[in-house]
């Protein structure tokens, strides 16, 4: 599998770049032990390169991802067939750390590459430097930058449902829907980070339920069948914090000429189109687990 060793400057589902080439793999100088992707004490030692995510909303299919903004594509194995979507990682690379969200995949990517956002990259090393070693892990119980929404798919009918959990925090791991029409049913997750009743729910509206991988859960109601529509609900995954810290302007720094972009990537499902917001009502229940500390 093709892997990028420098600067990724777009997504899309054609290679628009070239001479990608595989990402190298870090090695100790003492013993040449291979130590990219490797983790210890829960943090993982490996690589990042950076990209602009310019079009799509990336493979978790979260709308309005800016290019100023700090996310994270990874590995297939460390998305997890979007297992890792919504999730938060701590970044730390030659110049300091960075909190970041998991927003994309990077194919091209091994176990331990990371591709970072532009503005991300540019919090723990120049811009130019292209290829830096770092270090990650997953965040618990980030700050929660709003309150959950839900956008409903476009293509959703009475007959097949797709939906997605937006600003959890923390991967989301069950989402269960009931209806007036239908009884209860538990989603099956996609690769593009929707959540599939592939039979349908009926015409709605809809209770939700969902439960992140700490087993915080929370149940959402008056969900409506509207399809391309985010709706906002005034309930989070887990109790207030701070806002996530919004990202700086990337500095205009380019890659040496000798570094090859990373190949653009794509999402695995069409990109949504901006969406209205549409309130639902919404109950929190107790978390499933006592909250752990960051």
């Amino acid at each position: 599998m093709a892997c990028a060793i420098a600067v990724a400057v777009a997504v899309g589902i054609s290679q628009a770049t070239s001479s990608p080439a595989c990402a190298s793999v870090l090695t100790t100088a003492d013993t040449g032990a291979a130590v990219a992707g490797t983790a210890v004490a829960g943090q993982t030692t490996g690589e990042a390169t950076h990209y602009l995510l310019q079009t799509g909303d990336g493979n978790c299919s979260y709308p309005g991802v800016g290019a100023s903004q700090l996310y994270v594509a990874l590995s297939p194995s460390e998305y997890g067939a979007a297992a890792a979507c919504g999730s938060y990682l701590e970044v730390t690379g030659p110049n300091g750390s960075v909190k970041v969200q998991v927003v994309d995949q990077c194919p091209e990517c091994a176990a331990g590459h990371i591709d970072l956002s532009e503005a991300a990259f540019a919090q723990i090393a120049q811009l130019s430097a292209g290829l830096v070693p770092v270090t990650y892990h997953t965040i618990v119980d980030p700050p929660l930058p709003a309150p959950l929404s839900l956008r409903v798919k476009e293509g959703s009918s009475q007959y097949w449902l797709a939906l997605l959990p937006i600003g959890s925090g923390n991967a989301i791991t069950s989402v269960r829907v009931s209806s007036p029409t239908k009884g209860a049913q538990s989603l099956t997750h996609a690769s593009y980070n929707y959540w599939l009743a592939t039979s349908g729910m009926g015409p709605g509206p809809f209770t939700v339920q969902l439960t992140d991988s700490v087993g915080h859960q929370v149940t959402l109601t008056g969900i409506s069948l509207s399809p391309g529509v985010v709706q906002s609900t005034r309930t989070s995954m887990y109790g207030a914090g701070a806002p996530v810290a919004a990202a700086a302007p990337a500095p205009a720094t380019t890659a040496p000429p000798s570094a090859s972009p990373s190949p653009a990537r794509s999402t695995a499902s069409p990109a949504p189109s901006n969406a209205a917001l549409v309130p639902a009502a919404a109950t929190h229940l107790a978390a499933a687990s006592p909250r752990p500390s960051c």
